[in-house]
């Protein structure tokens, strides 16, 4: 059973022993190993409890979730690709160490790929229907068919009251995310696989453009 607090801050599903401190554990006792195993080893035993269990744990519910919920995972993928790599806590070039070489996207940026990967599931009757359900094409509305959206695979976005919780709802954030890809990833009759590698793609090359603006800023 997952404990979430009663107004869906996320902050016991995280901070709570079977994830952030379970893997801080783990972490730790691959570490004292770590001298022993080449880079493919040590990547591949991080994997296994770590990165795996983040993928789990994360759902479309982060989607608009605080910093100060998202920033905690964050720093266990952040150790883990220093105990991977051998650098220490303050050592530079760790955005790069994540991205080019260990391919790990930033926890927003995993929020996003799910959800993505969820909703290019649905257009492909994939997932049970209750989820299918969520997923209307605006090309499916009778008074939306001439539409320019129609054309272009996006979906519909129903009403919303709470720009906090409505907006993470899988109905909503789930359309909003899959109409802000690009035309072309949004065609439902592409492969799941290509899809992935493709999301995969678009979401990294995102990220570069954070970090150099960043960095310019």
């Amino acid at each position: 059973m997952l404990p979430y607090c009663h107004y869906l801050s996320l902050d016991k599903h995280v901070s709570t022993r079977p994830i952030c401190s379970t893997c801080f554990y783990w972490l730790r006792q691959i570490r004292r190993i770590r001298r022993s195993l080449d880079t493919d080893s040590a990547t591949a035993l991080v994997h296994a409890p770590i990165a795996s269990r983040g993928d789990y744990c994360i759902t479309p519910c982060w989607l608009g979730a605080p910093r100060t919920i998202t920033d905690k995972f964050q720093r266990v993928l952040n150790a883990a690709a220093r105990v991977v790599s051998g650098t220490r806590k303050f050592d530079r070039d760790l955005s790069q160490l994540f991205h080019s070489e260990l391919h790990w996207l930033d926890i927003p940026q995993r929020v996003q790929y799910k959800l993505g990967v969820t909703v290019h599931r649905c257009l492909q009757n994939k997932p049970p229907q209750y989820l299918m359900d969520y997923c209307t094409r605006t090309s499916d509305v009778s008074s939306r068919q001439r539409l320019r959206s129609a054309n272009h695979h996006q979906l519909m976005i129903p009403r919303h009251r709470r720009s906090t919780f409505g907006r993470r709802a899988f109905s909503v954030a789930g359309s909003m995310e899959w109409n802000s890809l690009p035309h072309l990833l949004r065609d439902p009759a592409q492969s799941t696989d290509g899809f992935r590698s493709a999301l995969k793609t678009h979401l990294f090359a995102a990220q570069k453009d954070v970090y150099r603006i960043r960095g310019t800023a």
